[in-house]
């Protein structure tokens, strides 16, 4: 299944949420929410573009740097959440990005609507009252689209982001077809996924990353695919789509 059609997204509607995508430059986002918010939506994702991009221009290492770089108390708070992520999980500012994007426009939109889910290219925001269970798209994986996790409501937003080495356009140096994690935020849950994904390059290595991802101790739950293996551990209850 080729990524750049997100069919995934057919099983990613909540019963009870009103769905929608919409698309700003190489912003792609699937929204739920208590009733159609495009215009604040696409609002809050131009703003989010518009802040990032003009720090960028300022610093423009915050773009190309693999690494992590100095923190920055004047930066807006979305750049402070993806520069405090990726000293957190030992990767670049923009492993972070597509996950800071979903908090920001998730932020955004709970000024209308108490439910929120926003998924950005697979990293996704949730503020949810209601079971639900999303699945995991691993690309070449016997496990793609067969396995999903069960998320119960939580009082508070959390985020769920997955990155792998075989599927889309972002940088990775591993070769996981899926490496999915669960953190208080999207943007942390982002840098955390590219750090443990980055550690898989094959089958063998799925322990070596869920031990990894667990030496951060800033996230809460991981499961990795590789080719017909899968890693669990933590707050991730698996189901079957």
């Amino acid at each position: 299944m080729p990524y750049e059609n997100r069919n995934y997204r057919n099983y990613s509607a909540s019963d009870g949420l009103v769905s929608f995508t919409f698309a700003v430059k190489d912003t792609d986002l699937f929204i739920s929410a208590e009733r159609k918010l495009e215009k604040e939506a696409l609002d809050a994702a131009v703003q989010a573009r518009y802040i990032l991009e003009t720090y960028i221009q300022a610093r423009p290492e915050f773009q190309t740097s693999l690494v992590p770089i100095a923190e920055d108390l004047f930066a807006p708070p979305l750049v402070q959440a993806m520069l405090q992520a990726a000293t957190l999980c030992s990767v670049g500012p923009m492993a972070a990005v597509a996950g800071a994007v979903a908090d920001y426009v998730g932020a955004e939109l709970l000024k209308y609507s108490g439910e929120v889910i926003v998924e950005n290219g697979g990293d996704i925001f949730f503020k949810i009252s209601r079971p639900i269970t999303v699945g995991i798209f691993a690309g070449p994986s016997l496990l793609s689209e067969r396995i999903g996790l069960k998320i119960e409501p939580s009082g508070e937003p959390f985020g769920i982001c997955t990155s792998s080495g075989t599927v889309g356009p972002s940088l990775s140096f591993g070769m996981a077809d899926a490496a999915t994690i669960r953190a208080r935020t999207a943007a942390l849950a982002d840098a955390a996924a590219s750090a443990v994904g980055n550690a898989v390059k094959s089958a063998d290595d799925i322990q070596k990353a869920l031990d990894l991802g667990q030496s951060l101790g800033c996230i809460d739950g991981i499961v990795i695919i590789k080719d017909d293996k899968l890693g669990v551990w933590g707050n991730m209850e698996l189901a079957g789509i």
